[in-house]
């Protein structure tokens, strides 16, 4: 019976899933990968790596699909959450697997991300932790394992019962936020989020779904949809009235000088915030209701 098995959720990620896959099975650890309607050969490439497959008949967005593969992983003592376009560098499931046993309290654990320009990615703080801010001073990134107030839904390792006991993902965000809102949760359980310098992990941002018309609206829609969710949900301001306010214009000017990507980038923003401020919801946005 494994103790760790990944959870992979994919749609339109058949150009980065055998990378993934491969670098999972290197380092042998099984995968369940829930296709999330994917339009091209996604779950037959995940198919013919080994991977256990599950599909979705509808695009039931990312935390939605995730708690389906945690759920399917019956066998794990821990998951490891894994974006489709993220390839752990060889060794790095022994060094997260050695820090939980090093720190049996840590709640999630997540390897040192290296985007596709060298960059280590390491955010030190979050909307959701703002007790955190440094506004006087500049961030320095760890040189070793350490405490942090938020890790990235990329990649992440945390006991599956704990996973569970805390509802997973919460399942009213399509996309976006919904990895903070875990930390948060983690957290306020007293338990420790872990940067695990050793674990090393290539992150291809932005690769993990194929490029699809409207796809920068949508995914805008969906960041000010769920910034403005998770922020009520924790008793923050409101940022709906100011991301109109900051978008609106800017989309007006994209549209009158005809620049599509700029109408597309700010006025899913505004649209987003109008329909949080309307009580719209994200997964009838989506045509998910139940």
């Amino acid at each position: 019976m494994p103790s760790l098995v990944a959870i992979v959720v994919a749609h339109d990620s058949a150009a980065v899933l055998p990378g993934c896959l491969a670098a999972l099975a290197g380092q042998h650890v099984p995968a369940i990968v829930v296709d999330n309607a994917s339009r091209d050969a996604s779950a037959a490439v995940a198919e013919a790596a080994g991977a256990q497959v599950i599909r979705n008949a509808r695009n039931e967005g990312y935390g939605r699909a995730n708690n389906r593969g945690v759920r399917a992983a019956e066998t794990a003592e821990h998951i490891l959450i894994v974006n489709p376009d993220v390839v752990l560098r060889p060794g790095a499931v022994d060094a997260l697997l050695e820090a939980a046993r090093m720190w049996p309290d840590a709640g999630l654990l997540a390897p040192r991300l290296v985007e596709s320009d060298g960059r280590f990615f390491f955010q030190a703080r979050s909307l959701l932790a703002p007790y955190l801010a440094n506004p006087g001073g500049r961030p320095a990134p760890p040189q070793g394992d350490a405490c942090a107030p938020f890790l990235s839904g990329a990649c992440l390792m945390m006991p599956r019962a704990l996973f569970l006991d805390l509802g997973g993902f919460d399942e009213n965000i399509f996309l976006f936020y919904e990895d903070d809102d875990l930390c948060r949760r983690v957290a306020d359980r007293g338990r420790a989020l872990i940067h695990v310098h050793g674990a090393e992990a290539l992150h291809g941002r932005g690769r993990s779904s194929a490029p699809e018309p409207g796809r920068v609206f949508r995914s805008r829609w969906h960041q000010a949809w769920s910034r403005a969710y998770v922020s009520r949900k924790y008793g923050l301001p409101d940022p709906s009235r100011a991301t109109l306010m900051t978008n609106v214009p800017k989309a007006l000017l994209s549209a009158l000088v005809l620049r599509r990507s700029g109408l597309e980038r700010y006025g899913g923003s505004a649209a987003g915030a109008l329909a949080f401020l309307r009580g719209r919801d994200a997964l009838a946005q989506e045509g998910l209701t139940e």
